[in-house]
């Protein structure tokens, strides 16, 4: 259980008759689809959103497509400096690999990612006891859309990801968040052991998840937090459990051993919603 206490070129002349020997060209870095597909966000709201904070650089719009949030997508391009193209129906499925855009796809300015440090300095200036979400390794982007989207509505402060081995903000991501990822600032990490070292260095409280725990309407919400969400099939991994100062499970009464990554995160977010707004 939780204690509460803080803490120059220089070379040999060719011989004679002998041809000098060509420097291998340099290839540039080939651009990877991934990295192509993550520079558009797709649907109306994430585009809404992505046009508001001023990341929009050209709206493609379906040919023909007529409708009132249309002429409110054109009307905000306008207000933004974000020109407009029409395009085929083929065309915007290419861009979003058969994703449900909606008739609508927007390039954008890359998602910048802030460090660690960048968003423990951002969320000194809102307030002194911090909540933030650290994700080991999730994979889903559904399911990263959807925490994004209730931590913005619980107050989720920021939230922590790897850089390998998982799912980073891509369209798909945004687009499940509805914008939200326009407000939930990100950071992302190379080492999620030494984040949560510098996170206690901060006077953080980590909690984990797991099966066994303590029951979370037991979970003392109070103070600077963050909370481990882990992926999705193998749970939080072994390593992070030996950081955690608590860990929390979600008791059930049915057949099934575990709740989808993204449903716990929902549960534990409003649990710490309430802890910490009281009526």
């Amino acid at each position: 259980m939780r204690n509460d206490k803080k803490r120059p070129f220089k070379g040999n002349k060719p011989q004679k008759n002998q041809p000098f020997k060509k420097e291998p060209v340099r290839k540039e870095r080939e651009v990877s689809q991934e990295e192509i597909e993550d520079n558009f966000v797709f649907g109306n709201h994430a585009t809404i959103e992505a046009i508001q904070q001023g990341r929009g650089n050209k709206l493609f719009l379906q040919e023909d497509s007529k409708s009132e949030k249309v002429e409110h997508l054109k009307l905000l391009a306008k207000e933004n400096a974000v020109p407009v193209k029409w395009v085929p129906k083929q065309k915007l499925d290419t861009m979003t690999n058969h994703g449900v855009h909606q008739g609508i796809v927007l390039a954008i300015t890359a998602y910048e990612y802030l460090t660690l440090e960048e968003l423990l300095d951002r969320t000194k200036e809102k307030t002194e006891t911090p909540f933030f979400l650290i994700l080991d390794s999730l994979e889903d982007p559904h399911n990263f859309g959807s925490i994004l989207r209730t931590a913005d509505a619980t107050g989720v402060d920021g939230i922590i990801i790897p850089k390998h081995r998982a799912v980073g903000i891509t369209p798909v991501v945004t687009k499940a968040s509805t914008g939200a990822v326009e407000y939930i600032p990100v950071a992302r990490v190379t080492n999620l052991t030494q984040s949560i070292a510098t996170l206690k260095e901060n006077s953080f409280w980590i909690f984990g998840t797991d099966m066994k725990g303590t029951d979370y309407r037991k979970w003392n919400t109070q103070g600077s937090i963050a909370l481990i969400i882990g992926n999705e099939g193998r749970g939080m991994s072994q390593g992070l459990h030996k950081e955690v100062d608590e860990l929390l499970t979600i008791p059930m009464s049915g057949h099934v051993q575990s709740l989808n990554a993204g449903v716990a995160a929902g549960l534990l977010m409003y649990e710490a919603y309430r802890g910490r707004n009281p009526l």
